[in-house]
Order: structure tokens, then C-alpha cells, then sequence
């Protein structure tokens, strides 16, 4: 994929630059590699999963490690291995791509994340050239299992208060690991256990600040394991709770340097949250395509469901958050290869230039987890409405698909921490001086009390949806900078009003991704032929604009008052307008293209 376009925007740079439809990557230019790949894991999900899905959600002796063994025999579980280890060493968007479409395996798509992702990425990016080459390749071709044991009984969210505790031994060749770990997945089977632990000095007792990271393999001993755990959904995805009693760790098994495995934890979750996103589209996707195949068979009144506006307005609704999540996720994840890509050329090697690249956009990544599970979430839940009673059975897909989206939300941190550490990040990337938020924010302030500019006439496509983009930029850079201004230090403590903050930032990087992405398309099909994609668009941005506006309101209230406090909410009218649209209108036409081809088809 070739990547000598215009410098990408730094993370978190959206909300002060423009950008060009010409400078991100649209999923219709995926290459046909790309699109062999991604066929070969739809296949395997035809084939080695979706037939045996109820056979995975009984946990059946063995099913779950022999699909992985088989994906890993096609190469599923290599992508974004380096060939060194026996992997195919594809870019990271391409990797994105192949979690996407393993994203509608059900149970078995979260065995296969964590797997390839928090079970081997610790070690591909920061083991040492001995330890890759001794587990790597066994991952890569699925004889070997990974998981990952961070999260404790008292340590979810709070990740470096784990009580676990690393003691080296008298002859200084083990490092002694005693501790509980919970919701391990892949637990039951792995062979391969990343673990996090605090070293405490044996003399004295006192243990270290931060978090340190060991490379456990299963028949070191000392390691138990609870019964598997009951789950609301993911009934097939393997989830232990890990005692280790004296589990002796050679030396060299310990995983980069003492106390750096805080700091490997985030990172990984900051690749695991956009991949969770990827994933996330893909189940939706399946949803969306169940949907439209049951509201066509289903006949009431002597005609098919979809037939009727009611049932059409979902199945609009549906695909449009489907199209959004994925015009976002893959303008994200390609501006991550950019920037690896410049690393790299840079002098940094892949693991280090891979780990920096995505750091960057780490913002983004957790803006994108949450817009993923939570549009994974709304598409099963209207896909069981459409399916009435028969949705409520088990017998019908999209039950199982309802239980099973709900983790999502909780996984890889909660939506509600990521949506704090949306805003917590862009603040600190400002306070670095790598993003200029109060410059832009103190213009904006100063445009407040001035008089509206009028707009110059503009006829071209979705001219309006892109005046309303800018606005909304204007709007999260006047509430945010007003809240970083009046609480300073204490905005930490005012979660509503990071909240919202957030999410007035989320739906402005949806928003602005989804009028990129349709406006390049347009350029390369011409506009008469994208009519449904410019429908998407329209109904996303202007219902966009009246979430801001609420979201932006409930804000300004939290934290002003008097003159300023109106100012502020007139400010926030401004830049939420929207024009009036024919919505039903827009979501017919959006409807009636699936309902003919029979599936989702953007």
C-alpha cells in the first residue's frame, strides 16, 4: 500500500487542521492482495466457525485450540508477523483488515485477539532477539497459545495496583511469582502467559513503584487455574482466573526492563483498543447483513417486513453507523501506518517504530473503541427489534450476537475511561507543546463575542455537511478550552464534563472521517454514482450536529455562569446548526439499495 501522500495530521490534530479528502485511505482502495486476505478469512469463518458455534459456546474439549491451530496453518494468526518469525509481515492496516472480517467469529474472533494481540505483541515489540526467536514462531503458526495476565481482583482499571508479586530467588536464576490474576482469556488452554507482576526486594520488602512483565510459559509450574467462568455472552472464549504459587521464571524470562511493564500494558492497549474497533465493525457488519436477509423473508400484512418505513429506518440506521465506525477506523489506522512508516525511515526499528506510530494516535485509538462497541452494541440490539420474537430465541443468529457485543464496552478499558482518557491525552499532547489546542481555542473564544461571519456561497458536494464539520471543531475547542480555563487542574475531577467533552470530540472525528471519506469517493466513482454513501453521510453529520449541541449545552452549564455561561451557550447554538434535511428521505434510499442487494453493501 503506498503511503507518499501529504504529511499525516499528528494525532489529535483534526481538531485544529483541515484535511484533505486526498490524504486518508478509503476501504475502497484496498489492493487486491488485500482483498485475497480478507477473503481467505471470511472463508475460514465460513468453514471453521460459524457451523460450530454452538459446539464453541458448550467449550467442547479441545474445539476452540484445534480452530486456532487451523488458523494459524493459513497464516490468520501471522499477519502482522515479521517473516523472520514466520509471519507475513503486512502492514498494520492490512492486519486491521483481517481483524475486521474475524470479527463476526463470535467467541472465537476474542480467542483469536487476544491471541494475536495482548497475548504475542508484549513480545514481538519488546522481547529481546532470544525470546522471539524461541516463542514467536510457535505463535505464529498457533502451536503454541498466548494470553495475557494483567487484571486482578482489585486492580481493573487501575492496572499498576496489581498485587501480584516477582521475589528473585537466593541464586539469582528465578524470579519467584506468587499472585491471582482474573478474566484471563485463553486461560484455559495457553501455553504462553504474559504476566505482570510488582519485584519486591527480598531484604527489605519494599516492592517497586511500577508494574514489570514476565514471559511464563505453562509448564514452568506453580500455575493454577480456576473452573471456566460463567458468562453472559462469549460462552466459547476461554476465561480463567490464574493462581501462580511459587512459579519459578528463568531470569532471562523477564520481559524488557524492570518496571517497564506499566508502560508495555498501555501500549498494547492502545493497539488493542482500535483493533477492538475493527472487530467490532466486522460483527456489525454480519449483523447488518442478517438483518436485511430476515426483514426480506419475514411477511406480514401480505408483504415483506422491509417493505414497511419503520423496519427501513433501521436497517439505515444500522448500515450508517457500519459505513462511520469504518470510514474512522481505517483513516486512523492508516494515518498509524504513516507514521511508522516515517519512523522507520527515521532509523527506528519496526517494533519501536510500530509501538511510537500508534502512541501517537493514541487519542484517536481510544475514540474508536468506544464508537466501535458501541455501534457493534446499537446495530444488535435494532437487529434483534427486527427480528421481533424470533430475535428473543436462541435459534435466531442475532441473539447470540446481542450477548455477545455487550463485552466489547467493558473490554480494554471501560467506555467511560476511554472517553476520559480521550480528552486526558489531547490535554497532555497540548501541555507538551505537540498539539496546539489554546491557540485555536483562544481564537475561537475571541470569535464568540464577535459578529457571525456570513458564508460565502458554496454549490459544491456536501458543501453544508463540511461547514457544519468545521463548526463542530469550534464547538469542542470552545467548551473544552472554557472547562481546561476555568477548572485548570481540577478538570480531572469533573468527569461529567469530561464526558461530554468527549463525546462532542468523538462524533466530530466520526463526522469529519465519514465526509472525507465520502467526498474521495465521489472524486474516484463521480457523485451520481455514490448516492446512498452522500445519504450516509448527510444523516450521520446533521444528527451529529444536534448531539453536540446537547452535549456541548449540558457542558457549558456544569462549569459556567452569568454573561459568560450565555455566551457560551449561544456559541455553542451557533456551531451546532444544522439545516433542515428530509431524513426519511435519505434513510429510504439508504434502505432500499440492501434491501435489494439482500445485505449490507457499503
Amino acid at each position: 500500500m503506498s503511503t507518499d501522500v501529504k504529511k499525516a495530521l499528528q494525532g489529535g490534530e483534526f481538531l485544529i487542521r483541515t484535511s484533505d479528502p486526498q490524504d486518508i485511505f478509503i476501504p475502497e482502495e484496498f489492493n487486491e492482495e488485500q482483498g485475497m486476505i480478507a477473503q481467505t478469512a471470511t472463508d475460514f469463518l465460513a468453514a471453521e466457525v460459524w457451523p460450530h458455534l454452538d459446539r464453541i459456546d458448550s467449550m467442547e474439549e479441545g474445539l476452540m485450540p484445534k480452530i486456532l491451530e487451523k488458523a494459524g496453518e493459513l497464516g490468520l494468526l501471522g499477519i502482522s508477523i515479521p517473516e523472520e518469525y514466520g509471519g507475513f509481515g503486512k502492514d498494520f492496516v492490512t492486519g486491521m483488515l483481517v481483524t475486521e472480517k474475524t470479527g463476526a467469529g463470535h467467541s472465537y474472533s476474542v480467542a483469536m485477539a487476544a491471541h494475536t494481540g495482548i497475548g504475542t505483541l508484549p513480545l514481538l515489540y519488546y522481547g529481546n532477539a532470544e525470546q522471539k526467536a524461541k516463542y514467536v514462531p510457535k505463535l505464529a503458526t498457533g502451536e503454541w497459545k498466548a494470553c495475557y495476565c494483567l487484571t486482578e481482583p482489585g486492580s481493573g482499571s487501575d492496572a499498576n495496583s496489581g498485587k501480584t508479586k516477582a521475589v528473585l530467588s537466593p541464586d539469582g536464576k528465578h524470579w519467584i511469582l506468587n499472585g491471582q490474576k482474573m478474566w484471563i482469556t485463553n486461560g484455559g488452554f495457553a501455553d504462553l502467559f504474559t504476566v505482570f507482576a510488582k519485584v519486591v526486594d527480598p531484604a527489605t520488602g519494599v516492592e517497586d513503584e511500577n508494574l514489570t512483565a514476565f514471559l511464563v510459559e505453562k509448564d514452568f509450574g506453580g500455575i493454577t487455574l480456576n473452573a471456566e467462568e460463567k458468562k453472559m455472552g462469549i460462552k466459547g472464549s476461554s476465561t480463567r482466573q490464574v493462581f501462580f504459587n511459587d512459579c519459578k521464571v528463568p531470569v532471562e524470562n523477564m520481559l524488557s526492563e524492570r518496571q517497564n511493564g506499566f508502560k508495555i500494558a498501555v501500549n498494547i492497549l492502545n493497539i488493542g483498543r482500535i483493533k477492538l474497533a475493527g472487530a467490532a465493525l466486522g460483527g456489525a457488519k454480519a449483523v447488518v447483513d442478517q438483518s436485511v436477509k430476515y426483514a426480506n423473508e419475514r411477511i406480514q400484512f401480505g408483504k415483506p417486513i422491509s417493505a414497511f418505513g419503520a423496519i427501513r429506518q433501521k436497517l439505515a440506521d444500522q448500515a450508517t453507523y457500519c459505513y462511520v465506525v469504518e470510514s474512522a477506523t481505517y483513516r486512523a489506522s492508516f494515518d498509524m501506518e504513516r507514521a511508522i512508516e516515517d519512523l522507520k525511515a527515521g532509523g527506528a526499528d519496526h517494533a519501536k517504530a510500530l509501538l511510537k506510530g500508534v502512541e501517537q494516535y493514541a487519542a484517536e485509538a481510544a475514540m474508536l473503541k468506544v464508537a466501535g462497541s458501541e455501534c457493534l452494541d446499537y446495530v444488535c440490539d435494532e437487529g434483534v427489534q427486527i427480528y421481533g420474537g424470533m430475535g428473543y430465541s436462541a435459534e435466531s443468529p442475532v441473539e447470540r450476537a446481542y450477548r455477545d457485543s455487550r463485552i466489547n464496552r467493558i473490554f480494554e478499558g471501560t467506555n467511560e475511561i476511554n472517553r476520559m482518557l480521550t480528552v486526558d491525552m489531547l490535554l497532555k499532547r497540548a501541555m507538551k507543546g505537540q498539539l496546539d489546542l489554546m491557540g485555536p481555542a483562544m481564537q475561537v473564544a475571541s470569535e464568540l463575542m464577535g459578529i457571525p461571519d456570513m458564508p460565502e456561497p458554496d454549490d459544491s458536494l456536501l458543501a453544508d455537511e463540511k461547514r457544519m464539520v468545521a463548526n463542530f471543531k469550534k464547538a469542542v475547542l470552545m467548551v473544552a478550552g472554557g472547562a481546561a480555563q476555568k477548572l485548570g487542574l481540577e478538570l480531572a475531577k469533573h468527569q461529567e464534563t469530561l464526558m461530554h467533552i468527549a463525546d462532542m470530540v468523538i462524533d466530530t472525528y466520526l463526522a469529519e472521517s465519514t465526509l472525507l471519506r465520502t467526498q474521495k469517493l465521489a472524486e474516484l466513482k463521480g457523485a451520481a454514482n455514490v448516492p446512498e454513501h452522500i445519504a450516509m453521510c448527510q444523516l450521520y453529520i446533521h444528527d451529529a450536529a444536534d448531539r453536540i449541541h446537547k452535549w456541548a449545552k449540558e457542558a457549558v452549564c456544569n462549569f459556567a455562569e452569568g454573561d459568560e455561561r450565555q455566551a457560551m451557550l449561544m456559541g455553542a447554538k451557533r456551531w451546532s446548526k444544522n439545516t433542515p434535511l428530509n431524513t426519511a428521505e435519505l434513510r429510504k434510499a439508504i434502505a432500499k439499495k440492501m434491501i435489494g442487494e439482500g445485505k449490507y453493501c457499503y
